[in-house]
């Protein structure tokens, strides 16, 4: 059976693009065709200036929209990345296994590092290292497939790179997984900058939709969306990001083609109108499931529990193995 994992990583609130872009084919799809986990990968979380308050807040809340969106325990394993040792232990492995030049070239180290210092703070190692573990956090399960979006395939190859070189060295002991993307909404831009990804860290939340967001804040937003100079509804990402954005938006919210729908407006107001109110839609049942867990604390404490003790289970025979083709003496 194919073996998927996924995750998400609690240094903001999750957003429609989060949404649109993995996680409701995570809950339509994924865990129902594979052996699926899902993790809530809070060590991730650590590699930048942090509240340790807020990385707790924020991992609960995470898992509580995954099983919200319809991730099922009955079907698929979801857990929290720290409550398994086995990712920390092969991270390790994995750190001897790379090189410091593929480290240094991946973008978001680039784009991160730059961040910090900009901003006067330290740059911290785990942010050169943390590939690995992401790239443990793939490999300890024999994983052949890792859905995510554009920005994250970098790591999904270099996971790749690293199975391939360990197995050549140390002998056959990982499968070498597949980045797969959605093809619809791969990547939902910001409302206000539609050539950035609506990204749940961003300091300003104004072009971002949160999933906890209430109907009247989804509203303002899509109606102060950016657009383009023009008048022409079209469904152009080049030309037109804004209004591809929208149309996307839609699209996905609807299950029609954004340059079929282009069709049908000629007005940017009447568009935006459409696409608030779809999302709206959208959200109105995840927000109500949010809702009920919330007020069930307990339950999502016995899911967390319960999926880390499969995950241990999955990752252990991987993880002990990488450790003795690697010549560590067994305890």
């Amino acid at each position: 059976m194919t073996t998927i994992f996924s995750g998400v990583k609690p240094t903001g609130h999750l957003t429609l693009g989060n949404y649109l872009g993995a996680v409701r084919r995570w809950a339509e799809e994924d865990q129902h065709r594979a052996d699926a986990l899902f993790c809530v990968v809070d060590l991730h979380a650590l590699t930048m200036q942090h509240d340790p308050a807020r990385v707790r807040r924020l991992s609960r809340q995470a898992a509580t929209l995954l099983l919200a969106a319809g991730l099922d325990p009955e079907q698929c394993t979801v857990f929290v990345q720290s409550h398994v040792d086995e990712h920390a232990r092969l991270s390790y492995l994995l750190e001897c296994t790379a090189t410091d030049g593929e480290m240094r070239r991946m973008i978001q180290y680039k784009e991160k590092s730059a961040q910090a210092k900009e901003a006067g703070d330290s740059v911290r190692l785990s942010l050169l290292t943390y590939p690995a573990l992401m790239a443990a956090d793939i490999l300890a399960y024999g994983t052949d497939e890792v859905p995510v979006g554009e920005d994250q395939t970098q790591h999904v190859e270099l996971a790749r790179d690293l199975a391939v070189r360990f197995n050549q060295r140390y002998g056959h002991t990982f499968v070498v997984p597949k980045a797969t993307a959605p093809t619809v909404a791969a990547r939902v831009m910001d409302l206000q900058d539609p050539t950035s990804k609506m990204g749940k860290s961003h300091a300003e939340g104004a072009g971002i939709i949160y999933l906890l967001d209430e109907p009247d804040a989804v509203r303002k937003k899509v109606m102060r969306a950016v657009t383009d100079s023009g008048r022409d509804v079209v469904y152009d990402r080049a030309a037109s990001p804004g209004v591809a954005n929208l149309l996307e938006v839609l699209g996905s919210c609807t299950g029609q083609p954004p340059g079929k729908l282009a069709e049908g407006y000629d007005s940017y107001g009447a568009l935006k109108k459409d696409t608030a109110e779809a999302v709206v839609e959208l959200l109105h049942p995840l927000q109500e499931r949010h809702a009920a867990l919330v007020a069930d604390p307990g339950y999502l404490t016995t899911v967390l529990r319960g999926g880390a003790a499969r995950a241990r289970e999955m990752a252990r025979p991987t993880v002990d193995a990488a450790y003795r083709a690697i010549g560590l003496l067994e305890p």
